[in-house]
């Protein structure tokens, strides 16, 4: 087969030379296109042997693995304007209308919940309802999205024919009593700042209290059980 290829070349050679047959202009672009694609398959074999060698030193033991940062989200310590009972009922809702049960609510989960609120909303309207608090731009409201919409009702940020600002008013959580907005000074904001602390302080021990004493009703309860039980023996 080579040797046929050879023979084929020096005939067309010899053809040539004699004025036989015209040469034919060979395409340099052609040439040159392939000279660079070796450079490129080189970068490609060596950008696969470094992953190799990573993946050799993971399973060894000798190289460490970069863990993803997961980020601890509190609704009680970021949103600290709400009071822990606001902060459930709104939690209570969004439970409520993610029907995928997937933390987030998506743009038909949406749309669900503004015609149960009794305010339906064109398809672009949604969109920017989601666009306007979502913060990741992943097209779906996250908890902390949901809260940021009640964050920026209460601060008096949203329009007043917006969808949200229409959620957050249909929504029957209050939020309007909230916050620091009255603070017009530092040093109000402060005074608002630790009474608002003191109120969150407040409310777990309101919490705590209210735990103690239904343990202690169930303790007597059961008290009262076993005296009963007693007397029939």
């Amino acid at each position: 087969m080579a040797t046929d290829e050879l023979t084929s070349k020096l005939t067309r050679r010899l053809q040539i030379e004699e004025g036989a047959e015209d040469p034919v202009a060979v395409d340099v672009s052609e040439q040159q296109n392939g000279s660079e694609e070796k450079p490129k398959i080189a970068n490609a074999d060596s950008e696969l042997g470094a992953k190799l060698m990573r993946r050799d030193e993971l399973n060894e033991g000798q190289g460490e693995r970069c863990q993803p940062s997961m980020r601890v989200f509190n609704p009680y310590t970021e949103f600290k304007e709400f009071s822990r009972t606001q902060i459930r009922d709104m939690e209570k809702m969004f439970k409520m209308y993610d029907a995928g049960k997937d933390n987030y609510i998506d743009l038909m989960e949406l749309k669900l919940m503004m015609e149960k609120l009794g305010a339906p909303q064109t398809h672009l309207g949604l969109k920017n309802m989601i666009k306007e608090v979502d913060e990741d731009l992943d097209n779906k409201l996250s908890f902390r999205e949901f809260l940021l919409i009640f964050r920026k009702a209460a601060a008096g940020e949203l329009a007043e024919d917006s969808g949200l600002c229409v959620l957050a008013r249909l929504s029957e959580i209050d939020v309007s009593t909230e916050g620091v907005k009255g603070a017009k000074t530092f040093f109000e904001a402060k005074v608002h700042a630790i009474s608002e602390s003191n109120r969150f302080e407040a409310e777990i021990r309101q919490e705590q209290d209210a735990k103690k004493k239904q343990a202690e009703e169930q303790k007597q309860r059961r008290a009262a059980f076993n005296d009963l039980k007693s007397a029939f023996k």
